[in-house]
């Protein structure tokens, strides 16, 4: 189900990070440190729970979660969203919603390396990946 995720990923590049967190409405000091850091991110699946954990020197996040059903979750810029996570054609795709407002964070591997598409609006950021 979710075996080429597992693992332990660097950050190589990204792209439009700045423009994705100024959409989310992240202050400029905050946005600052996060385009700095350099996470890894480490996913793991225990039967049907998956765990995708970021590190950085910033500040390490972690969600565990069953595809397909609801949970709550404070993102690393503290925002209280209600999110879900499906597998569709080979891409987790997490969506969060709070006040109104959605994001989408879809996950896929691709020539070995996990790329991470943020979503906003029209605010695209792509995040790749690879294994550590």
């Amino acid at each position: 189900m979710c075996e080429q995720f597992v693992g332990t990923w660097k950050l190589v590049s990204s792209d439009k990070f700045d423009d994705y967190l100024k959409e989310l409405g992240v202050g400029f000091a905050t946005r600052k440190m996060a385009t700095v850091a350099k996470p890894n991110v480490i996913i793991s699946c225990n039967g049907d729970v998956i765990t995708i954990k970021t590190e950085s020197s910033l500040k390490t996040t972690e969600l565990s979660f069953k595809l397909g059903e609801p949970f709550d979750e404070t993102t690393a810029d503290d925002r209280k969203v209600k999110s879900v996570v499906t597998l569709d054609n080979g891409s987790l795709n997490h969506v969060q919603k709070w006040d109104g407002k959605e994001t989408t964070i879809k996950r896929k591997i691709e020539d070995s390396k996990l790329i991470v598409e943020c979503a906003m609006n029209n605010v695209i950021s792509i995040r790749i990946y690879e294994k550590a």
